[in-house]
């Protein structure tokens, strides 16, 4: 019998066991990774957002933890979901009567900047100021990576009706050992 490829893995098992930790966030999400020079050896963040976006991400980490008695910063192999609601630009939409409609040729997903991985970047980088977890070298596995529009809420799972994410954590040293 050959080996499994990736294809014939399913995303999650469908007695995957609850995530150790779920984080709401709700704010404009902000890309980390782009730097601009600005002389002197400075280097600053291009996105304004990031600043804000990372503070938003490390209070709601906060207040979901101390949620969970005992919490300790979690030491070994975890796995991240992160589910980015983005707005969708008032340019998709029509006009007059037609206000609420989609236009035809509105992309049915978010493909423009912010990038997906800077995204990923700023709230792994968040999570660990907010001691989720030790580092976010402790990530090894994603079961659920992307950025959807504010409109698919209620018909895609984790989307939110604005702009924000959906964080779930698991310990996989807690699955190994239930």
């Amino acid at each position: 019998m050959s080996e499994p490829t990736l294809l014939d893995v399913p995303a999650a098992a469908p007695s995957a066991p609850e995530p150790t930790l779920i984080i709401v966030v709700h704010g404009i999400p902000g890309p980390q990774g782009s730097k601009s020079h600005k002389g002197g050896g400075r280097m600053v963040e291009s996105s304004a957002k990031v600043k804000p976006w990372r503070e938003s991400v490390a209070w709601r980490a906060i207040e979901a933890r101390t949620k969970v008695r005992g919490w300790q910063p979690l030491t070994g192999a975890v796995a991240l979901s992160m589910v980015f609601t983005v707005a969708r630009p008032k340019s998709h939409f029509g006009m007059g009567r037609n206000a609420g409609v989609l236009r035809p040729s509105a992309p049915p997903r978010p493909d423009k900047k912010p990038d997906l991985s800077k995204l990923v970047r700023s709230t792994e980088d968040a999570l660990t100021t907010a001691l989720v977890y030790r580092d976010d070298a402790l990530v090894v596995e994603y079961r659920g990576l992307g950025k959807w529009y504010e409109t698919d809420h209620g018909s895609v799972p984790g989307v939110l009706d604005s702009p924000g994410c959906v964080i779930r954590v698991w310990s996989l040293a807690d699955e190994a050992a239930s």
